[in-house]
């Protein structure tokens, strides 16, 4: 089940208007790494997701099923950014998921986006203290709270780039203006 085409911003943003199609390309991208969910699954993670409750009340679950099944995902597989069998009532990736799901994400420049950039620094940050503690030459000679330190800090001003950023970016969308 997969479809190669990159999606205008007005379809991606179409998408992420409803809650609940966002839930979907989440669900795909993230819970269910990307294959084939039944549509039982799908409305039951997300159904979930809305209740805070495991297992979701029949109620919900099946409020969730119907709209899935004769709105969000018939609408996601014409956009093209899921594949959605309604004869076997399955659900699939398509290359644009992925497109989709990086809008959620927030990308960064160099095509990544936050989550990875900060498993990259929290693994360089880890690897980087074990070393020292473990006294492998080069990094041993710093003390591991210094390394700790400047990761910590490192994160710290990440965070505070990534808030300033996102701000930026939505007070140039308000004002008409598109952002670099």
């Amino acid at each position: 089940m997969s479809r190669t085409r990159s999606l205008p911003e007005s379809v991606v943003y179409e998408v992420l208007a409803n809650p609940r199609r966002r839930a979907t390309v989440r669900h795909l991208t993230v819970t269910a790494s990307g294959r084939t969910v039944s549509l039982g699954e799908l409305a039951t993670a997300i159904a979930a997701a809305e209740t805070e409750q495991s297992p979701p009340p029949r109620a919900s679950r099946e409020s969730v099923y119907n709209s899935l099944h004769q709105t969000h995902l018939p609408k996601l597989d014409e956009l093209g950014v899921v594949a959605y069998d309604r004869e076997a009532r399955a659900v699939g990736v398509c290359d644009s998921t992925r497109q989709v799901d990086r809008y959620l994400e927030g990308e960064m420049p160099y095509g990544l986006t936050w989550g990875e950039y900060y498993r990259a620094l929290g693994i360089g940050s880890l690897l980087t203290v074990v070393a020292s503690l473990a006294a492998v030459p080069g990094f041993g000679a710093v003390d591991p709270l210094l390394w700790a330190s400047t990761f910590l800090s490192a994160f710290a001003l990440s965070a505070l780039y990534q808030l300033w950023s996102i701000r930026w970016c939505f007070r140039g969308a308000l004002s008409g203006k598109r952002a670099a």
